[in-house]
């Protein structure tokens, strides 16, 4: 049996551009992708903490301390808005139990100002 885990959170990043006449996506900082190892074209959730909309997108490698809702997705978004971004990944259950997802928690500017790689399960 597999279970969908945390793979990887950005939180509270703050929302620094919205392109609608772009063909999608989401451009993520190169530092927080290498901080969460997220993978270019990898599927994301994104969590919009303002208006409360959820919406899936993938990521591609914006500029640094970029985090810009492109496409469809820039309606759910204003610049400014924080925003927490989420993967999560499939795995089997002995697996899921001693995975360590990664959190990064930013400041305003979408520098880093923590990284906490999560304790796992502690069921046995």
């Amino acid at each position: 049996m597999n279970v969908d885990m945390l793979y990887a959170k950005i939180h509270r990043a703050t929302v620094t551009g919205a392109e609608l006449n772009y063909e999608g996506s989401i451009s993520i900082s190169p530092t927080l992708l290498a901080a969460t190892e997220l993978l270019i074209n990898q599927k994301v959730d994104i969590y919009n903490c303002n208006n409360g909309a959820r919406f899936s997108t993938y990521v591609i490698e914006g500029k640094e301390q970029e985090i810009c809702l492109n496409g469809a997705a820039a309606r759910h978004v204003q610049a400014g808005d924080k925003v927490i971004i989420v993967s999560y990944a499939s795995m089997d259950v002995n697996a899921a139990k001693t995975h360590r997802p990664k959190v990064v928690f930013v400041h305003d500017d979408n520098s880093i100002k923590d990284l906490h790689v999560e304790k796992h399960s502690t069921v046995a």
